[in-house]
Parts: structure tokens; sequence; C-alpha cells
């Protein structure tokens, strides 16, 4: 059976999940690519048709296939046609798509298993699909991605969440109205520390160590932080926190120019690979389904490109969803583990998408949610992140939590796009989250932030 996200919805003999396409996926015989359209119109006509049998089936691709085989491929397809008028919404998708008005991209990313959707779109076809010539740029930190965004070296980028918010406000960075799309991954990040350090039982053995997180406006900076001052330690008095690139964290480790870090992966998993380190605590541990990293652009990318930019943002929330399957991780493992892109042994970047992995410690874990890929942007997070801004003084200003969170994270665009492609929907922007046992209620910031002892305020 064959296998195409373009494939004819009815054949029977076609599946409509993705079929990867490049160096790093598994490959298909001419005759399984065969029917996939090759124009832009044909393309639409096709996703419009995908639409409307997947929604018919309500996203159940086997029963689709079963109907199809018992019912007759002709049968079914004037069924939908009397049922759907099909053809009136594809001419409606042609006039509505327009022209993509700057095709070639460049997307600046730091090679870590959170960029995955934004890196495996290239070598699996997801910016191709929808008409994008797009090309990955590797950085070395945080504070180049930004400046290559900033200055239009790039034309999209990878960012940590809560980066397109300190920018939009001008904390840490000149102020650049910028926009977040869509979250890349859910958890996946860890506490490690030196293999010295495997007596360590909670945040009160850490008084006196020297961590390191990728960037200050980090979902790391912030998670390991709120860790810190749950078990009664300042991060800025107790303990000291600096910025070094995540290529360059293990290399720290080994030296023993650092205790640990709250890191992306492949970094906490590379440390044990290399018996510098143990993975003391999953970031899931301490806020199950965070936010980490995200796909973000200027709006004046997003005004001067409408087209481009959406077809950009539909080809990340499409890799996303992909990636959010467990079953697909292995052949993503694969296609982001070469040279050009995350340069890690394929075995390292299994063990961080699969979740069985060596903890260091003699043992094998076995947590699915390790990390997870999910594009909602939730504007409840982002007032969670800015309370965090807010309550180390890594912003000083007054703003509306609600205004910033609405105008940056694209909640609803991204719920729009995720409804056009059959995946599931959200029914409302703001939720309440569970950060170490305690519940954040983003209706209430300000009562949230002075609720805390250890702070900068």
């Amino acid at each position: 059976m064959s296998s195409s996200p373009l494939g004819d919805p009815f054949d029977a003999d076609q599946s409509l999940t993705h079929s990867c396409s490049g160096s790093g996926c598994a490959h298909h015989s001419h005759n399984d690519t065969a029917a996939v359209p090759e124009s832009m119109e044909s393309i639409t006509d096709r996703v419009v048709e995908s639409a409307v049998v997947r929604a018919i089936f309500g996203g159940n691709d086997l029963a689709r296939r079963n109907f199809l085989k018992a019912a007759g491929a002709a049968a079914v397809t004037e069924m939908v046609r009397d049922f759907f008028p099909m053809d009136a919404a594809k001419a409606m998708a042609q006039e509505a798509k327009g022209a993509i008005e700057k095709p070639d991209l460049t997307i600046g990313f730091i090679p870590i298993t959170c960029a995955t959707p934004i890196i495996m779109a290239e070598p699996m076809g997801f910016y191709k699909k929808n008409g994008l010539n797009a090309k990955v740029r590797k950085a070395s930190g945080w504070a180049m991605v930004r400046d290559w965004a900033i200055t239009k070296e790039v034309d999209a980028a990878h960012m940590l969440s809560p980066m397109p918010l300190s920018i939009s406000l001008g904390a840490g960075s000149q102020q650049v109205p910028f926009l977040m799309p869509a979250v890349e991954n859910i958890n996946g990040q860890a506490i490690t520390l030196a293999n010295k350090h495997k007596g360590v039982k909670g945040p009160q053995d850490m008084k006196g160590f020297r961590f390191c997180v990728p960037f200050e406006y980090s979902m790391h900076n912030y998670l390991l932080r709120y860790y810190l001052a749950e078990g009664g330690i300042h991060p800025d008095k107790d303990v000291q926190i600096r910025v070094v690139p995540p290529p360059e964290m293990v290399a720290n480790l080994k030296a023993g120019n650092v205790d640990g870090y709250l890191a992306p992966d492949p970094f906490n998993q590379r440390a044990v690979y290399e018996n510098a380190g143990f993975i003391f605590k999953l970031s899931k541990e301490i806020w199950n389904g965070h936010p980490c990293c995200a796909f973000a652009a200027s709006k004046e990318f997003a005004d001067t490109y409408p087209n481009t930019f959406i077809a950009l943002f539909r080809s990340i929330v499409e890799a996303t969803h992909y990636a959010s399957q467990a079953g697909n991780r292995k052949e993503i493992a694969t296609a982001i583990a070469p040279k050009n892109y995350l340069n890690q042994p394929v075995t390292v970047l299994e063990q961080v998408l699969t979740g069985q992995y060596a903890d260091g410690l003699g043992g094998i874990q076995n947590d699915p949610a390790r990390i997870d890929f999910d594009p909602y942007p939730w504007h409840s997070m982002a007032v969670w992140i800015l309370t965090q801004m807010k309550r180390w003084k890594h912003v000083d200003r007054e703003f509306s939590y609600r205004k910033v969170a609405e105008e940056v994270y694209m909640a609803s665009k991204c719920n729009d796009l995720s409804k056009e492609l059959g995946y599931k929907t959200r029914d409302y922007t703001y939720g309440k989250h569970v950060i170490m046992g305690k519940t954040f209620d983003p209706s209430k910031p300000e009562e949230y932030l002075a609720s805390f002892p250890i702070h900068n305020m």
C-alpha cells in the first residue's frame, strides 16, 4: 500500500498519511508516487478532495479504505459529490489560494530536537508540498537566530516560545513586532547533572551550583528558576545561571565548568551517551505539557508576503502534527540526524523522540511523553511566560498581558489551519495550567505573581 498526504482519497490502496521524501527518509517506488499531482492547481484540488473525504470519515483512514473496497471508488465518488459541492469548493480554493509571493525562503534554526518540525519539513517535503523552496539555516546560538530574524537575514525562525514576546516588548533587544504562529514541541527538556552529583535529591541540595541555560528568554531559564525557587533557592543569589549555546553544554559539563543545566535535547541524552552526566529530572515533571520552542516570523514578513506566510504556517502545522504521531518518530530521527541538521547519532535522537532512553543512572526509562509536538499556541501559556519575565525583572515596563499574548501568539489562525488539515482543534485559547502542583489562572496574573516569596521585583 502506498502512502502520501496528496494521494487519491478515492483510492482504497492509497493511505493519506504522510510519506516522506528526501535523503533521510524511506524510499518508495515510482508507482507509489505516480498519482501525486504536480501542479499547484492540481495540488489544491487534491487537498480539497482529501479534506472533504477525511471529514466524512472522521479522520479514520482505515474506515475510508475499507468502505472504498466494499462500495467501489466510482460509487463513493458519486456519493461524495451528491453530498458535497466539490467543484464549487475547488473553485473557491483556487480563487482564495493566491500566488506565493516569495517561494524561496531561509529559516533559521538551532540544532536541537525541539526544532524537529521546522527541520524535518525540508527533507520530508512539507515545504515543497505547499509550494515553497524553503531551506533551513543552522545557527550556533539563540542571540544569532534572534539577530538574523530582526535584520532579515532569514525570513522566519525557530525560536524559544518566550522570544517573540520579549522581542515584541523590546526586552533584551530592539523592539520589533513579532508573531508566534505555532508552538513546535511540548515537554522535551531536562535537568542534567554531572555524575558527581548523583546523591542530589532536590533543589535544597543545589545551593552553590553553577547552571547553564540556552538563553535568558527561554522556557529552560524560567522552568529552572521556578523549580529552584519552589525549593527555597533564589536563582540569582544562591546559584549561578549563565547562558551557554546548547551544542557547547556537554563539553562544559565534562570540563567541570558547570554542575548541570536545564537544556533541550539531544544534549541531555548526549551527556548520558558520553558518560558526562545523568538525567536528573525531565521538564514534564515540573510542568507537564509546557511549551518550549516555536515557529516565529516578524509581523512585517507576514504582512508583506501574506500568501507565503500562510503556506509556511501550514507547512509547520502539518509537520508538527505528523511529528506528534509516535509511530513516525524513528523515521523522523533518521531524517533530522545528518550533519546539515542535528549532526547526531540516530540512536541518541531515537531515545529522545521515542521516550525509551538510558537515564545515566543504570536504568532504561520508557516515557512516550518525554517529548511531544502540538502546534497550538495557547494565550494562557504566553501570559504565564510574561508573569515570569516580570517576576525575574527580565522586562521592566507595564503592559496588558492579554493584549501582548493575543497580538503575538496566533492561536485562532493555528486552530483554523489545524481544522483545514483535519486535525484536532480547540474551543478556547485560555486554560489553567498546573506547574509543580500550583494552578495558574491566566485571568489573575498579578495575583499569581504576588504569591511568590522569591522574586526580583
